[in-house]
């Protein structure tokens, strides 16, 4: 099938075919991202007016929308320009008043004759004691009454478009929606008890109360659940096509990994085992691996990712890992180090740093072999670095790197695998939304020998108990991170927090004792300011937040971090991971300006009872919205019309396991349902999809 298929013409026809869209409202509508009949249907109603006919206003609470008879009665135009246009009715029981502003007297004399009957349709509120309805929304002779839905559906409007407008063009769109044939399993439909599409498209048009127009009615759930498995049809085909290309089968042969495994003061956890399996498997089968490892701070990533490296080192190749920032690269380094002397293996770093002889030794290094584990940055990326052999390319964080890097990457070395590492835990439904084409691997227990980090929440009007309480601890030899929000502190000096409370700080404690690393820094001094607080000559680093993903002082055991209530609590339970690394116990200072918001109360009460990433990122979620949770602008995420990733969080997880059953069972698409479901593709706009099909 190469172009869209015909049932789906009238959809996509010009706006311009909608009755009562003319040009000007065709504008409107594409200003606003809506492009075609398409568009109009699957922007839904988000609320619902009962406008059922009432005998009588008596009785009823107010204000409240209601539609009623009444026969006209006297008009009283206002006394000044402006002024408030007055017309009296009588229903059966009782009587008010229709109210207009900058009325022209003789448009009301001629649509409300007196003496004469009307449907009233509109809101009532008191007024003075009086009843009455400002501008009612109908004022219909009996005989066109009927043209007033018992339940009318309310849009979401948009600059020159009316209520009226957008009404009539979703009836005209519905009126096209074609019957199409089935793409959901036949055995979850009945599970769900859902209608077909058409049905389904006109039951989200036409809500009967305020149920219809949630998230949970069920023509609802069925339209988002469309557009969830679209989009996981769109990376399961993404995912087939990446299988197809050979991948190289390493297999370890487990000598390597059991020196280092000998040589660990603990036992590996379970679930470190459980994703060591799963990535050897990975990298001993013809397929190449696109495999994301998830853990939360502090959950032994590392040494997840280490053996993964020796298995491409037994199978007699090499690994690379990549981070994405210098001072990263040199961490994975330090951290890899103690690892690779026990297995005996060679690793070495490349970064931008690198230059001349060193930087050719190390290539030629590479390329013969000699090199077998390598930390780099982007530099890694350069085309006059080869490799001999690369059997696996491992990425940290994932957020700066995109679907086009892992293919470059894989280029290096024909058919390498791929792992990437976050530290970020990602609620379930936005890791599929996000990373649906890879297997995923989590990682949620902590090792043993991590000790829990005690967090109490305390207000900036006691900081100077707690620079007391930082000055006994440095006397003990303790270390401690603290964190200020890039807020300025005045136009004029242009003095950052930061450099404000450093300057503070060294007041109190002393010269030499505090550092101070900021974004605004030279990287040559941010990372001189580093190094000096990791050799614990400074016992206090005042930072912004450059120091959340990764850094490593395990002598560090207190975090303080200022303005808590303006960080996101991903960056706060990110920054919090920075101490309990090594034997002391460590605490963690949440403070915050008075007064504390609802919501900025609520994102401090979960840090302080839970560590578990995890749950901490459902809470976010809950909170921000997906958009948020991954700063929309680099998210990758797909923008969904209907679905609501944050309360919809299974049907995605379903989705993903219909759509890669159904591409394992007809990875053509040629079946009925195939066909149905390449038709769902094109009514989604899927149209990457549809290039992987026709080119598959």
């Amino acid at each position: 099938m190469s172009g869209r298929p015909e049932s789906l013409f009238p959809l996509f026809a010009g706006l311009e075919t909608l009755d009562g869209v003319g040009p000007k409202t065709a504008q409107a509508l594409v200003q606003a991202g809506t492009d075609s009949p398409r568009d109009v249907l699957f922007n839904l109603p988000y609320a619902v007016i009962d406008r059922r006919r009432r005998e009588t206003i008596q009785g009823v609470d107010l204000p409240t929308t209601l539609t009623v008879e009444v026969t006209v009665g006297t008009h009283r135009p206002s006394r000044n320009k402006g002024g408030a246009y007055r017309v009296h009715v009588e229903d059966s029981q009782a009587d008010f008043q229709l109210v207009f502003f900058h009325a022209r007297g003789d448009y009301l004399k001629r649509a409300l004759p007196e003496g004469s009957r009307r449907v009233i349709s509109g809101k009532l509120e008191l007024f003075d004691g009086m009843a009455q309805m400002v501008h009612p929304d109908h004022m219909l002779p009996l005989e066109e009454a009927q043209n007033i839905p018992d339940f009318e559906p309310v849009y979401h409007l948009t600059q020159g478009i009316t209520q009226k407008t957008a009404y009539k063009a979703a009836r005209s769109a519905l009126s096209r929606a074609p019957e199409l044939a089935e793409w959901i399993d036949p055995a979850l439909m009945s599970k769900q008890e859902w209608a077909n599409w058409a049905n389904s498209v006109a039951a989200a048009h036409n809500p009967l109360g305020a149920d219809d127009v949630a998230a949970f009615a069920p023509a609802r759930e069925r339209l988002a659940y469309d557009e969830l498995f679209a989009h996981q049809l769109t990376l399961a085909l993404a995912r087939q096509r990446e299988r197809k290309s050979r991948g190289v089968v390493s297999v370890g042969t487990g000598a390597l990994q059991a020196k280092v495994l000998a040589n660990l003061p603990y036992k590996p956890t379970g679930a470190q085992l459980q994703a060591i399996d799963e990535i050897s498997e990975d990298m001993a089968s013809g397929v190449r691996m696109n495999r994301l490892l998830q853990g939360d701070v502090g959950a032994g990533k590392t040494l997840v990712a280490f053996m993964a490296l020796l298995i491409a080192v037994e199978a007699g190749g090499q690994g690379v890992m990549m981070a994405p920032t210098e001072i990263l690269a040199r961490q994975h380094l330090e951290g890899l180090h103690p690892l690779a002397e026990e297995a005996g293996v060679v690793l070495e770093i490349l970064t931008g740093r690198d230059k001349g002889a060193e930087r050719r030794a190390k290539l030629e290094a590479l390329k013969n072999g000699d090199i077998q584990i390598l930390v780099g940055t982007h530099a890694v990326f350069q085309s006059d670095v080869e490799f001999k052999a690369l059997r696996l390319a491992i990425v940290d964080e994932q957020h700066r790197f995109g679907v086009r890097q892992r293919m470059e990457l894989s280029e290096k070395g024909q058919g390498a695998d791929v792992l990437v590492m976050t530290a970020t835990p990602i609620p379930r439904s936005l890791a599929l939304a996000q990373y649906g084409d890879m297997d995923v691997s989590v990682l949620d227990e902590k090792p043993p020998g991590r000790k829990p980090i005690k967090t109490a929440v305390i207000s900036t009007d006691r900081m100077d108990e707690v620079v007391t309480h930082l000055r006994r601890a440095i006397d003990e030899g303790r270390q401690c991170y603290w964190v200020c929000p890039l807020v300025d502190e005045s136009e004029v000096s242009n003095l950052t927090a930061a450099e404000e409370r450093f300057k503070r700080l060294r007041a109190i404690l002393g010269e030499g004792t505090v550092g101070l690393v900021h974004g605004q820094m030279p990287p040559a001094d941010k990372d001189a300011a580093m190094k000096a607080f990791q050799d614990g000559q400074t016992k206090v680093l005042v930072a912004t937040t450059v120091i959340e993903v990764g850094v490593n002082v395990p002598n560090a055991s207190i975090m303080v971090i200022e303005r808590a209530e303006i960080f996101g609590l991903a960056q706060l339970h990110q920054l919090r991971g920075r101490v309990g690394r090594g034997e002391a116990d460590s605490t963690c200072l949440l403070m915050y300006q008075p007064p504390l918001s609802e919501g900025g109360r609520k994102r401090l009460e979960v840090l302080r009872e839970t560590e578990d990433g995890f749950r901490i990122s459902e809470t976010d979620l809950q909170m921000r919205g997906a958009g948020d949770l991954i700063g929309t602008a680099q998210s990758g995420l797909p923008k969904f019309r209907i679905a609501d990733l944050e309360r919809q969080a299974g049907l995605m997880a379903t989705a993903q396991t219909d759509a890669r059953a159904l591409l394992s069972a007809d990875p053509q698409l040629r079946s009925d349902r195939g066909q149905a479901a390449r038709v769902l593709l094109w009514l989604m706009k899927q149209d990457q999809a549809i290039r992987l099909i026709s080119v598959g």
